[in-house]
């Protein structure tokens, strides 16, 4: 009698096939111990229908609302103001929804009610940051502050609400600049396509009205660079990271390595990391 335990796959779907959401695709295609791609939702269909050809088995292109039915794990790719519709049915289920748009969760806390009471679960990955272990860590006791810097390209940060509204030009410039200084929560308003590391690095951390955050725009920089600095009872420690934009300058290759590794261990029989 064999000692091996069948494991049930678990089904995934994608919300969103931009530069991350097709990223995802290809690995999963590629396969994932435990894990079976079954739907994606895009706007538009025929264009996701494109994207799939070639990928293996039956994909199932489907309305966000319908993702729950077709899926274990919802992937959440996509525009900042879907996450509501994309994780409801989900958590209503009992199920589990990846949010990377995490800035929009702080409009949202009512999604973790919504987990709590169905036995859902919300996961915010690491995303573009490094040091969220840490920082986790550290909130187990008590963190006496947290202090990010983001650098990024100016291509990255153009058509911000924050400049827009306040009629900030950067297109032209030539040297680094400042262009905001507040907190998490001010930030995921202001570029709710830019810093939703910020809000991972506050929810993990202290909260989005104690997180304090700069934001430079520097003409000379071809990568997003993010600099912590977090002091905590438990350790004071800095962290810096230099991060390839994909061919969506607002997103970094490492996005989706770090959705991946979530799936990743998910079924691994060995987890490294809290």
């Amino acid at each position: 009698m064999s000692g091996d335990k069948e494991i049930r796959e678990l089904r995934v779907g994608i919300a969103g096939l931009g530069a991350v959401g097709t990223k995802l695709v290809e690995q999963l295609d590629q396969g994932i111990h435990g894990l079976r791609l079954t739907a994606v939702a895009a706007r538009d269909k025929l264009r996701a229908a494109e994207k799939l050809r070639g990928v293996k088995g039956h994909i199932a292109i489907v309305d966000i609302a319908e993702l729950a039915e077709h899926a274990d794990i919802v992937i959440e790719c996509a525009p900042a103001e879907l996450v509501g519709a994309i994780a409801e049915p989900v958590l209503r289920a009992g199920k589990t929804v990846i949010v990377l748009s995490c800035g929009a969760l702080l409009d949202r806390m009512d999604l973790v009610d919504l987990a709590r009471a169905h036995g859902g679960q919300i996961i915010v990955p690491t995303g573009a940051l490094l040091g969220l272990d840490a920082v986790t860590a550290a909130a187990e006791g008590t963190i006496h502050s947290v202090r990010m810097i983001t650098r990024k390209p100016v291509r990255g940060l153009v058509g911000a609400p924050f400049l827009v509204n306040n009629n900030i030009d950067i297109e032209d410039v030539t040297e680094p600049l400042k262009i905001f200084s507040g907190t998490a929560r001010e930030a995921a308003k202001g570029f709710p396509a830019n810093l939703n590391v910020v809000v991972a690095l506050a929810l993990a951390g202290i909260g989005p009205d104690r997180t304090q955050l700069e934001i430079w725009a520097d003409p000379a920089l071809t990568r997003n660079t993010h600099e912590i600095e977090v002091d905590s009872d438990a350790a004071s420690f800095s962290l810096r990271i230099q991060n390839i934009p994909t061919e969506n300058p607002k997103t970094g290759r490492i996005t989706a390595q770090s959705v991946l590794a979530v799936l990743r261990k998910l079924r691994s029989p060995l987890r490294v990391g809290t």
